[in-house]
Order: C-alpha cells, then structure tokens, then sequence
C-alpha cells in the first residue's frame, strides 16, 4: 500500500512543525474525568496524573437508578451527581465512552439520553470532551478489544494500585481516563477529537 504525492506532502507538513507530533497527540491534562453512560449504572471516576506520570484515584463511583425511577429523575440524578464530582475535583477534561451497536434502537435512545445529560453537566463547566470507543480502551487496559468487564476492572486496579476491585462501571470510566492519561502528549495515528 502506497501513497499518494499529496498525502506524502501533506505528511511532510505535518513533520516539519514545530512544537508538534507529525501523527498528532491527545493534550495532557492533570485531572481527568472519565464517565461510562448509562440510565441504571453511570461510572464516573476521577484520576489525577502528575508530570512524572503517576496516576492517582480521586473519587470513583456509580450513579445508580433504580427501574421503578422515570427516565428524567435518573438523568436529573446523573447531572446532579456529576455537578458535585466536577465541583469537588476541578478536573479540565472528561473522556466519555463512545456509543457502540445495540440491537435495540430503544436501548440506544436511552443510553444516548443518559450519555447527554453527562455531556451537558461536562460542557457548562468548559471541560474539554473527548469520545473513544470501548475496544480502544479494553485494548489500552488490557490488550485485547473484547476483554470482559472483570478484566478491565481488575487492570485498573492494578494500575492505579487500589486495594479492591473497583465496580465494574466506575472501573469502566477510570478506564477511560487511564487511557487518555497513556496516549495524552505522545504521537498517535487516532488523536481523539474534542466533542
């Protein structure tokens, strides 16, 4: 597979930047929220990062609504809780994992209205958002795109050195934030683009 001239200059415009990778970069940030929509179960985690790297947990949590709750009291619930994490931590990015395929269309309408109240909670306090996909973040944790729950969970508590196993949805947005935490400042061919 080849190139084409113009891709190849294009290329070379980007290489001869200063101040910035060729293949592009994540930017870093020290505080990180990461969110896992969803009506019954939002994640949400908050890692701080420092210079040298070293990641460290905040807060980490589950916004649980239960069935018998009508749909605008479980995201009035999600913003709320959100709200109070933004407002305690004062973290400058939120990384929300992106939708994927579901069969039912009514399942994805209400994940997407669950992954909105979040989005708006995180776009009135001027945090830089950012989407990426749930294989992207099993490969970065664990290595392998469909690895299971369990082992997401297990990795980040590994990596953030915790002495239990996180819930699987909070373990789910601090994954998230992991991720961004590792790719954020290095050269990548998938920069995650602002929401």
């Amino acid at each position: 597979m080849g190139i084409s001239p113009k891709q190849f200059e294009e290329l070379q415009k980007r290489m001869n930047r200063t101040g910035s990778y060729a293949l592009g970069e994540n930017p870093r940030h020290s505080i990180l929220l990461g969110v896992d929509p969803s009506l019954r179960g939002t994640g949400y985690g908050v890692i701080q990062v420092s210079d040298s790297r070293q990641m460290k947990l905040l807060t980490a949590g589950t916004v649980k609504c239960s069935p018998e709750l009508l749909h605008s009291t479980c995201f009035v619930k999600i913003a709320r809780t959100l709200r109070d994490v933004i407002k305690k931590y004062h973290p400058t990015v939120c990384v929300v994992e992106g939708l994927f395929f579901v069969h039912n269309l009514k399942t994805a309408i209400v994940m997407g209205e669950a992954r909105g109240a979040a989005l708006l909670v995180a776009a009135e306090h001027g945090l830089d958002i950012y989407e990426m996909a749930p294989r992207r973040v099993k490969q970065a944790i664990v290595g392998y795109g469909g690895a299971q729950k369990l082992a997401v969970a297990k990795m980040v508590q590994r990596m953030l050195k915790l002495d239990e196993v996180p819930e699987p949805d909070a373990a789910d947005a601090l994954a998230l934030a992991i991720t961004y935490s590792e790719e954020s400042g290095k050269p990548t061919l998938r920069p995650l683009e602002k929401i």
